[in-house]
C-alpha cells in the first residue's frame, strides 16, 4: 500500500474548504439545546464546540456530558473548562439522563464527562448509575460511555464494565510522543492503553473504542504505532480525526491532514483487524456512522430500522414532537 504524499503543512489561520461546515440551525436542534438547558444537563458538542453538532442536533442526537461542565484536567487541546469542582455533583443528574433518552426515542447514546479528580472514584459510581437508569427507562438501548482513566484504578473501572455499558471508550488522544504535550501530566499514553486492555478483559463481550486527533505533529510512523498499540490492547473501533484549535490559547495546529490521507490510514486499520474504523477530518469519538455500525451488531438490524424511524420522525415534525419533560 503506497503511502501518498504528505506535502507541505497548510498554515493553521487558513481553514481548507473540506474543514468548512454549516452553522447549527432548524427546530429539532433550537428544542434539544432548550430541554438541556432547562434540565441543566450539558453535552460534549457544545462544550468542546464539536464541528458536527449542526448536523448531529438537527437528526436527533447528542454526546451528554456528565459530572458537571468543569473538569480537574487541563489538555491543552480542550475548550472543556477547567477548575475544581469540590466534590460539588447533580445527584439528579442520572435520571434527568434517562428523562433525555426516553424522550428522543434514542436507540443508541453517548454518555461522557469531565475528569473528576477531586472525587473519591473519579466519578465511576456516577456514571454507572446514570447508564443502569437509563437501560431501566429505555429498554433496548444501546449505551457507549467515553469515559476517562479513572486515574488508572482498577476498582473504578469495575464499577463501571459492571453498569451494563454496552461499548467502553477512552481516548488516547494522541501519539505517544506528544502525549505530554497535548494532555494534561496526568493522563499518559501508557496508562490509556491499560484502561482500554483492562475493559476488554473485565466483561466478556464489551466492545472497546478510542480515538486519535491528527495535525498536532505527529508522524506518519507514529500514528501507524499508535493503531498497532491500540489493536494490540483490545480496542475494536478506532476513529481518527483533524485536530482544530478551539481558541488561540489552546495548541496550533501544526498540519490540516487531508481526506486522502485519512483514507489511507483508515485502510491500515482496517488491515489490522479492527471491527470498524472511522476517519476523516470532520470525525470525532462520537460519530454517528460508529454508532450505526454499533447498532447493528449489537441490537439487530430491525432496532436500527426503528432508530432510523424514529429520527425521520423527529425531523418531519420539529419542534412539536417532542414531548415535555419532567
Amino acid at each position: 500500500m503506497e503511502v501518498p504524499a504528505t506535502g507541505a503543512a497548510i498554515p493553521a489561520p487558513k481553514k481548507p474548504d473540506w474543514l468548512k461546515v454549516t452553522l447549527p440551525t432548524g427546530d429539532t436542534y433550537l428544542t434539544l439545546k432548550s430541554r438541556l438547558k432547562a434540565l441543566g444537563l450539558h453535552t460534549v458538542c457544545e462544550e468542546a464546540r464539536c464541528p458536527n453538532l449542526g448536523e448531529c442536533w438537527a437528526s436527533g442526537t447528542a454526546t451528554l456530558m456528565l459530572l458537571g461542565d468543569v473538569c480537574t484536567r487541563g489538555c491543552r487541546f480542550c475548550a472543556v473548562k477547567s477548575g475544581n469542582p469540590q466534590g460539588v455533583l447533580d445527584s439528579d443528574e442520572p435520571s434527568k439522563s434517562a428523562a433525555v433518552c426516553e424522550a428522543l426515542s434514542l436507540r443508541y447514546v453517548v454518555l461522557t464527562s469531565v475528569d473528576r479528580d477531586d472525587l473519591p472514584d473519579s466519578g465511576a459510581a456516577h456514571f454507572a448509575r446514570t447508564v443502569k437508569e437509563i437501560k431501566a427507562r429505555v429498554p433496548g438501548i444501546v449505551v457507549e460511555t467515553l469515559t476517562g482513566d479513572f486515574q488508572g484504578k482498577l476498582k473504578d473501572i469495575t464499577t463501571m464494565l459492571a453498569s451494563g455499558v454496552d461499548v467502553f471508550a477512552h481516548n488516547i488522544e494522541t501519539v505517544e510522543r506528544l502525549q505530554r504535550r497535548v494532555r494534561d501530566v496526568r493522563a499518559t499514553y501508557k496508562q490509556s492503553l491499560e484502561v482500554l486492555a483492562r475493559g476488554r478483559k473485565l466483561r466478556e463481550g464489551v466492545v472497546t473504542k478510542s480515538s486519535v486527533m491528527l495535525g498536532l505533529g505527529e508522524t506518519e510512523a507514529e500514528v501507524s504505532q499508535t493503531l498497532r498499540d491500540l489493536r494490540s490492547n483490545g480496542v475494536g473501533i478506532v476513529t481518527l480525526g483533524q485536530y482544530l484549535r478551539p481558541t488561540l490559547k489552546h495548541l496550533p495546529v501544526k498540519e490540516y491532514v487531508t481526506p486522502e490521507r485519512f483514507e489511507w490510514y483508515a485502510e491500515e486499520a482496517r488491515a489490522l483487524g479492527f471491527d470498524y474504523v472511522a476517519s476523516g477530518p470532520l470525525v470525532r469519538s462520537s460519530y454517528k456512522a460508529a454508532e450505526l455500525f454499533m447498532l447493528k451488531r449489537i441490537a439487530g438490524d430491525n432496532t436500527v430500522a426503528r432508530h432510523d424511524r424514529d429520527l425521520s420522525r423527529l425531523r418531519s415534525l420539529g419542534r412539536a414532537s417532542l414531548p415535555v419533560l419532567e
